[in-house]
């Protein structure tokens, strides 16, 4: 399968907002566009504004195209707000939760961890970045790699774990207690625009 390895935050600059929460992306400086003078853009239609919320999304999760018309279809045939739930299936993926626990400062290093079969889920091994954590699943990690992981978590100064998620750093287990809802999710987006664009 196809996999984005060029640089990241040529994503961030991109869509305009940082897609990872390391100061590489933050830092306002990197998400001006190089030059002079920079580059002037016209006016975007309705269509580039779309696109690009839909872009923001899938940059944010690490998710190819296909994958994500899956997870837009699948919120579809459920019951609720389609944005809402579509929201919810990408929080709930395992690389996802990893990085919202702290255990990991980016999703592609929580997608490493979790495609080297270094993470269990209720005591079983699961290396699938797109696994679906389920309200009472409990995320642990190998013994080995504690103390890399306890470093990567002193190295994220400030973090918050979001509400839907139970993290017990003595034991560097994480168990999901709630589903996610939109208000938790720490990334502005229009998950309106999405839906639009793809009808």
């Amino acid at each position: 399968m196809s996999r984005y390895l060029g640089p990241k935050v040529k994503l961030s600059r991109k869509v305009g907002v940082p897609i990872a929460d390391t100061p590489k992306h933050t830092s306002k400086r990197q998400l001006n566009v190089p030059g002079v003078h920079g580059f002037r853009a016209r006016r975007q239609k309705d269509y580039g504004i779309r696109k690009d919320e839909k872009q923001k999304l899938r940059y944010h999760y690490n998710v190819l195209e296909r994958q994500f018309r899956r997870y837009l279809e699948e919120a579809g045939r459920r019951p609720g707000n389609t944005g809402e739930i579509l929201l919810q299936l990408l929080e709930q993926r395992l690389d996802n939760v990893l990085r919202r626990a702290g255990i990991c400062r980016t999703v592609w290093g929580a997608r490493q961890l979790v495609v080297h079969g270094h993470v269990r889920v209720n005591g079983e091994k699961v290396d699938r970045p797109s696994f679906s954590c389920s309200i009472g699943d409990v995320v642990t990690i190998k013994d080995k790699l504690h103390k890399l992981c306890r470093e990567q978590m002193e190295s994220i100064p400030g973090h918050q774990t979001p509400g839907w998620i139970a993290v017990n750093p003595a034991e560097l287990s994480v168990k999901v207690v709630a589903r996610p809802t939109s208000d938790q999710v720490p990334f502005d987006v229009n998950t309106n625009l999405i839906v639009e664009f793809y009808r």
